[in-house]
Parts: structure tokens; sequence; C-alpha cells
């Protein structure tokens, strides 16, 4: 991706400002776009869209950045309020709803996965981190096995929202989510 915005030019920080601007539009619409017509819309070029953004799972994640961070502190409320195991298969609920209301995460984290960029990206450290926050707790608690990294719990939660991932297959990802969580405790 690009560098850090502090490094970019003014003109270069307007042109991604912007580009993240008409893409959130643009998901948020429902409808598929392309990253072409998203940059058309934006008013820059192909290669601007690409040298900020060089995978449509790059500009999702920077899209949706600032929007996961709320699922952290949810965390810590189930934390507070279940047993650490429990609190996962929650967050794991809360996260694919999230998820569901935001047109292309889940498809990028899948991507992510299958290329093995996941944990790369804004949301894919944000989920990163919640998991890692969530399996110490387990750990802690004697809940969840201590040889588990969150890297392979995301990815596995990718595979698992790439196959039940719609609204209407919550009962389907519920049970799916038992067998990981169950496959999460300590032998």
């Amino acid at each position: 991706m690009t560098p850090p915005r502090s490094t970019l030019r003014a003109d270069a920080q307007r042109n991604r400002e912007q580009l993240i601007a008409t893409a959130a539009e643009a998901f948020a619409s429902g409808r598929p776009i392309s990253l072409d017509a998203i940059a058309k819309r934006a008013g820059v070029g192909n290669a601007t869209l690409y040298r900020h953004f060089p995978t449509r799972e790059d500009l999702v994640e920077e899209v949706y950045r600032d929007q996961i961070r709320p699922l952290r502190e949810d965390a810590r409320t189930l934390l507070a309020a279940k047993p650490p195991a429990q609190a996962l298969h929650a967050w794991m609920l809360r996260f694919a709803d999230w998820a569901g209301e935001r047109r292309g995460i889940c498809e990028a984290l899948v991507a992510m996965s299958a290329s093995g960029r996941f944990g790369t990206g804004p949301v894919c450290d944000e989920v990163q981190q919640v998991l890692a926050m969530v399996l110490e707790a387990g750990v802690t608690a004697g809940e969840l096995r201590s040889d588990i990294d969150p890297v392979e719990v995301g990815g596995i939660f990718a595979g698992l929202l790439s196959v039940a991932g719609a609204p209407e297959q919550r009962p389907q990802l519920h049970r799916m989510l038992d067998v990981v969580v169950d496959g999460l405790r300590p032998r």
C-alpha cells in the first residue's frame, strides 16, 4: 500500500481521500462497482487508484478502517460479561453482523486469507488484536488452548464467513462457530 498519510504530498493526500470517500459511497450503495469506475467517479486516473490501493482488498480495508474499532470495545464488554470461550463465539457473531452490513469486507477478508495476507491491513490488524485479546483471556481462564495464533483463528473465521456469512445463514454460522470454539478448547 502507499506510504503513511503524513508522507504524501498534499495533492496525493487529496486524491487518496477522494478515492476513499468515493469508494465508501459506492460500497454503501450495495451495487457492484469496478475499481476503474471508482477512479473515474473520484476524478483520478486508474494509475492513481492503483498506486494508492494495489488491490480491491486494500481499498475495502481502508474504507472500513475506522468503522471496525468499536468492535474492540464490544469484545471487552463481552469478556466482562461472559466466560472467554462464550465471548469469542458472541464476538464472532457480532463481527459477522458488522461485516454483513458492509459491502465487500467479507470478500476482502477471504481473499486476503487465501493469499496469505490476512493481518496486513487495518481491518485485519484490528481483528487480529481483538482475537489475541480474547484468546489470551481464554488461555488465562484455562478455557482455550495456548498454542493458537490469532492469525490462524482469523483465517478460519474468514473461511466460515465465505460459506456462511450472509444474514440468512446465521444458524449455520452459529453451529460452525460452535465447532471452531470447541476445537480451541484445551485437550
